[in-house]
């Protein structure tokens, strides 16, 4: 038997590739369409998404759900409490993406900043070629430390720092239909 996280089914993804039920992924692409389509900060969103991850645990019958299924859902839900304006803004690309830029760095190892930049970008472009909108980078401080060989934080790393986040906001953004956030996390 397959025990699914917190009896949510997995999402098919139009690649064939898997990915765990992200409630937060959701939550923004409803909040988006509904911006889209003129309701800004929209408090139903959260509504919206709590009936159909209620519909998926209890009565979504298989452990697989396919992106279409889901806007089906997320469709019968709009509709049924009087949005269904909502529902031709809403798109459902690939979940969001957490990616390490420490592991990455150690990857390539000290030294090797131009690897490190080169590797970063196939790993962008093969989220985005799945249709990912919504990239968390994790431990930038860690990362530029691993690729300056430095214990203590300088200008040079600094410096790295701001290279690195400009670098994956221009191939976002360069990217026609590209992410619409970019969540980096410092620590």
């Amino acid at each position: 038997m397959i025990a699914l996280i917190d009896g949510m089914p997995l999402i098919e993804l139009e690649d064939g590739d898997v990915v765990a039920f992200d409630r937060a992924w959701l939550l923004r692409t409803v909040a988006q369409a509904a911006g889209r389509a003129g309701y800004q900060k929209w408090w139903l969103a959260e509504h919206v998404v709590g009936s159909v991850s209620a519909y998926l645990s209890l009565r979504f019958s298989g452990s697989i759900i396919t992106l279409e299924q889901l806007h089906v859902a997320i469709r019968s839900a709009l509709e049924t409490i009087g949005y269904a304006e909502v529902v031709p803004h809403l798109a459902l690309g690939a979940p969001g993406a957490a990616l390490s830029l420490e592991t990455l760095a150690r990857e390539v190892g000290s030294g090797y900043e131009l690897l490190f930049f080169r590797l970063l970008e196939r790993r962008l472009q093969a989220y985005l070629a799945r249709g990912t909108t919504f990239f968390e980078l994790n431990d930038l401080a860690s990362c530029v430390k691993v690729l300056q060989a430095r214990k203590v934080w300088t200008r040079q790393c600094e410096t790295l720092r701001e290279e690195i986040v400009a670098f994956v906001r221009n191939r976002i953004a360069a990217r026609d239909g590209g992410a619409e956030s970019v969540v980096i996390r410092v620590h």
